[in-house]
């Protein structure tokens, strides 16, 4: 099932379950996402996409693919890297990406596979992690390189943390419907251009691995948003480095989830 959360033609938050991205409707669905609920046979149609949940919070791992690590000179880490982005950072499909005033010059994009945590989870063995999942979305860890690198002396929490920094969406695809969440094709493109292409299973630590890993006594709250890092071809990288500017079109596809489509714009 995709699920997506809009405003509906009455200007009322809904969620629903996506019928059809081209003609933006969605079933609409009752209850709790989390919990009990139903889907029903009213058909609403999405004036505006909304992140496809509202996180409880984000946790987001670093250098968790073998060529981005390759690619910024840095060894394979032997646990993974783990950092906190606000809540305030959330935006949906469509919605724009703003470039700070204070940081407009060095903003960077990254197409990660992002997990939805469905329930607490607390010391969680490998074994039962997936169990765990109420299913995944596309992210964009949008990144301000000069704080995260130079200004703050690698703290990365306020570089990723701007606001619109972390667009997500445009639907929560159920796990069910994802067998092997570690062999999805991840694309990223900005305008008409392919800046990253790989797959998942690229990843240095899976996703049960994540999950248990994170949750040692570290309760992870129902609607925790964990993104699983990026692969190779990150802008600040490349010679000459690629930064998002005014007027970018920045999308991410994941394979079997969809595309996240994000517009840069000057604050």
């Amino acid at each position: 099932m995709k699920i997506v959360r809009f405003l509906s033609r009455e200007g009322k938050e809904t969620y629903g379950m996506l019928k059809s991205m081209e003609e933006r409707i969605a079933y609409r669905i009752e209850g709790d996402i989390f919990g009990e609920f139903e889907v029903t046979e009213k058909l609403e149609y999405i004036v505006r996409f909304l992140p496809p949940i509202s996180p409880s919070m984000i946790i987001g791992l670093g250098l968790n693919y073998r060529k981005h690590a390759e690619e910024t000179g840095v060894k394979c880490p032997e646990i993974p890297v783990m950092f906190l982005k606000g809540i305030n950072s959330v935006i949906g499909h469509e919605d724009n990406i703003v470039l700070p005033k204070i940081a407009p010059h060095k903003v960077d994009y990254e197409a990660e596979l992002a997990v939805v945590i469905s329930k607490d989870a607390k010391n969680v063995e490998e074994t039962e992690a997936m169990r765990y999942i109420l299913g995944y979305t596309c992210a964009n860890d949008v990144s301000a390189r000069d704080w995260q690198i130079e200004l703050q002396k690698k703290q990365w929490a306020r570089g990723k943390s701007f606001d619109t920094f972390c667009p997500l969406g445009p639907c929560v695809v159920t796990a069910d419907e994802i067998k092997n969440p570690n062999n999805l094709k991840i694309t990223l493109c900005i305008n008409d251009s392919v800046y990253q292409e790989s797959n998942t299973s690229d990843m240095i630590f899976y996703i049960p691995n994540i999950i248990s890993n994170l949750s040692q006594s570290l309760t992870l709250l129902r609607g925790t948003v964990i993104l699983t890092g990026t692969p190779e071809g990150v802008g600040f990288v490349r010679n000459p480095p690629v930064f998002l500017k005014d007027g970018d079109i920045v999308s991410v596809f994941i394979e079997g989830i969809g595309m996240l489509k994000n517009k840069v714009v000057k604050e």
